[in-house]
């Protein structure tokens, strides 16, 4: 930081003293722009010694999440596609809350691989467009954390969004190992 040539002083001082200040309580610089440019060099606070700013804590890194694995062949994606493929169970979260639709898909899942079955359709409505916050649409916005924390993560071997037949963009394929 250099110091301001008298003239510089001069210019700051007509400066300072057109500016109101937010508040109402006095300022130290005002009161330092008051004094003769002579004076305000010697007036002028010592520097306050730079301290290094206190160490910053780092929170942990997030536990690794488990990813459902893509692992159908080019002919189950055809099928889902073509909307061929007829689910084995289908289950509608319409009217449900976040906790109600949690333990649905919770106990579907448990149901449909222990019966063996292989594609699951999941309704879950449309997301719903607009400013947040939107009160309908969470369940959609939540299924793929959910479906990748789920105790039964390691049978889903993916995750598709459904046929216009079966709910478009309202609905998505479970499809379950064997």
């Amino acid at each position: 930081m250099r110091i301001l040539t008298p003239d510089e002083a001069d210019l700051w001082a007509k400066v300072t003293a057109s500016i109101r200040p937010l508040s109402r309580t006095p300022i130290a610089q005002e009161k330092a722009a008051a004094l003769p440019p002579e004076t305000r060099a010697a007036a002028a606070p010592a520097k306050p010694i730079a301290t290094a700013p206190p160490p910053r804590r780092v929170p942990p890194p997030p536990p690794p999440r488990r990813v459902i694995q893509n692992t159908l062949d080019g002919g189950w994606d055809r099928r889902l596609k073509g909307g061929t493929v007829e689910p084995d169970r289908i289950l509608d979260l319409h009217g449900h809350n976040l906790d109600q639709a949690w333990e649905a898909i919770d106990r579907s899942l448990e149901t449909a691989i222990q019966r063996g079955e292989r594609v699951l359709l999941l309704i879950t409505g449309h997301a719903r467009a607009g400013d947040p916050p939107v009160e309908r649409g969470r369940i959609r916005a939540a299924v793929n954390d959910w479906l990748t924390v789920s105790r039964h993560s390691s049978r889903i071997a993916a995750v598709r969004q459904a046929h216009r037949r079966h709910g478009g963009g309202g609905s998505l394929y479970l499809i379950l190992r064997r």
